[in-house]
């Protein structure tokens, strides 16, 4: 038994760049990015990516070519992202506080040899390591300076000039500027938009490894169109979102920005979390739109500042990423008079699955129902090809025009989570109500889920053997009132050989992220094995479980 929606919704067969060029044609007049005082029109925006698309046809890039992002929320996001795609090219996504060992795994895995970056040493720096070492051939460098309005850009080149790098004169670099002023007329190019990828993001899937789940023009499009259907009514060329979330992350690339472009919204970006700048822009400007993750409903709810700042204008928000707490629901909705809705999804669905009604009537604690166009079947946890009945627990599986094309250069993965090509296999346990509500109960997979961020144990594991005095790790998930779970790190050290936490953590700064950063350290004389001696996560899991139980009693 498949259970979703009655009736199969056909959506457009459509590239994702021809959405900007029909808002350009509708709303060129009109705003489409408002960035630290500075705003952009939609007549704007298609010139510029226009113009980049033509440059990167005369630097040579052809079909299929990969090119990596490691962008914040800036104009320079959204005009790359389109021009790559109007070229056939296909975007790689690169979160910019990555370490440079995983901006070249990723660089390597995905054959990416082009970069764009800023200029912020920030950056630029660990960019630029990683072309040294061989993984990439070119960066194109896009300057702060440029995308600030004065006086912001004249105090930014007074004030801020220990922040930039210095960037050399040489063929393996090219500056924003200088690579519009190589364009050339855009040459067409066909693409086949159900079979053509657009994007490759990284995910860690089912294994933790990272690997690139391909997503094809179709199959980010569709997911536009369904939630577009899903918000109902947003009124074209209207609308205005409050972009605080990366666009690098799927869900924000999506729901933020693909879906405010199909609508002709007002984006509203913002490069970096920063409360009181948020709280800021939401008084000034008057978002309608937001979407972020529970962590950022929950900073909100929480500050003194916001009794300062009116956000009546919010209409509708959609979290993602993990569980919204229902008190954090409630207390979001009665300061702005919003309606915040839990969505659901996977990097392999591009991301959004289902979500609750966007006019309040949905279930807490559920994760909604079923977006139009999409399908879920719950599998049995003991024979994965058996279906389970209504109201039975099974693994959620997707089906649907959203769905992956598969894992890059991975065959074996693909296998193992894409069934016959179209199933999505997602590791969730959950069950589908009478009323159509999914509920989720448990994770197959070994995931961390902080601050809406896929945080895998086994990149932190492997970071920590890198410290001389470490000889066996585990990381579990731990409770985490403010991100949702953190990762905890147990070590058992080599004989002979000591380390605090404060020096484990100071080493790993260089290694990972600061969102993978173990919010604790234990050391253990040993650690659990299984009968055939491998590491075993369970005994510590239940161990701290326990403890989160002793102390909820106490409390």
């Amino acid at each position: 038994m498949a259970t979703g929606h009655e009736g199969q919704v056909e959506f457009p067969i459509r590239t994702i760049d021809s959405y900007l060029d029909d808002t350009v044609k509708n709303y060129a007049h009109r705003p489409a990015i408002y960035f630290m005082g500075k705003t952009t029109s939609y007549g704007e925006l298609g010139d510029l990516v226009e113009r980049t698309a033509g440059a990167l046809q005369a630097m040579g890039v052809k079909k299929g070519d990969k090119i990596g992002l490691c962008l914040p929320n800036t104009p320079y996001y959204t005009i790359f992202y389109f021009a790559i795609m109007k070229v056939g090219g296909v975007v790689v996504n690169f979160n910019p506080l990555y370490v440079e060992r995983e901006i070249a795994f990723q660089a390597r895995d995905s054959g990416a040899r082009i970069m764009v970056t800023m200029d912020l040493s920030l950056m630029y720096d660990r960019v630029e390591a990683v072309r040294q070492e061989g993984a990439l051939d070119n960066i194109i460098v896009c300057p702060m300076a440029d995308i600030l309005p004065q006086p912001k850009k004249l105090l930014f080149k007074m004030f801020k000039r220990k922040e930039v790098a210095s960037i050399p004169a040489d063929s393996a670099h090219t500056r924003f500027k200088d690579l519009l002023a190589k364009s050339k007329p855009v040459t067409p190019v066909a693409i086949d938009p159900k079979e053509d990828v657009a994007l490759l993001q990284y995910t860690g899937g089912t294994t933790g490894v990272p690997k690139g789940a391909m997503l094809t023009h179709h199959n980010i499009t569709s997911n536009m169109e369904m939630l577009d259907t899903h918000y109902g009514g947003l009124k074209r060329g209207e609308e205005k979102t409050l972009c605080v979330l990366p666009f690098f992350h799927v869900f924000a690339m999506t729901v933020l920005q693909n879906v405010s472009v199909l609508a002709g919204a007002e984006m509203l970006l913002m490069p970096r979390f920063d409360l009181k700048e948020l709280l800021e822009l939401a008084g000034k400007k008057k978002p309608t739109l937001f979407a972020a993750v529970p962590t950022l409903y929950t900073a909100i709810n929480n500050s003194e500042l916001t009794k300062n700042y009116d956000l009546s204008s919010i209409n509708s928000c959609i979290s993602g990423g993990a569980p919204l707490p229902v008190e954090v629901k409630q207390k979001f909705e009665a300061l702005t008079g919003c309606v915040l809705v839990e969505g659901y999804g996977l990097t392999e669905s591009s991301p959004v699955t289902s979500a609750n009604p966007m006019d309040g009537t949905g279930k807490d604690g559920s994760i909604g129902r079923v977006l139009k166009g999409a399908r879920l079947e719950f599998r049995d946890l003991d024979d994965p090809e058996k279906v389970v009945e209504r109201g039975e627990k099974g693994e959620v599986c997707i089906i649907g025009p959203h769905v992956m094309k598969g894992y890059w250069n991975r065959p074996d993965e693909t296998a193992k989570t894409l069934e016959d090509g179209r199933v999505l296999h997602t590791g969730d346990v959950g069950y589908m109500d009478e009323d159509g509500y999914i509920f989720l109960v448990d994770r197959i997979k070994d995931l961390i889920i902080c601050s809406g961020y896929n945080v895998y144990p086994r990149v932190i594991e492997e970071a920590m053997y890198l410290h001389p005095a470490v000889a066996e790790v585990i990381v579990i998930a731990i409770p985490d009132g403010y991100r949702g779970q953190a990762p905890k790190a147990f070590v058992k050290l080599k004989d002979g050989a000591s380390a605090t936490e404060d020096g484990i953590k100071n080493f790993l700064k260089d290694h990972i992220s600061k969102i993978e950063m173990p919010k604790a350290i234990e050391f253990r004389d040993e650690l659990p094995k299984t009968m055939v001696g491998k590491l075993s996560k369970k005994e510590l899991v239940e161990e701290e479980a326990a403890k989160t139980r002793s102390a909820e009693k106490v409390s």
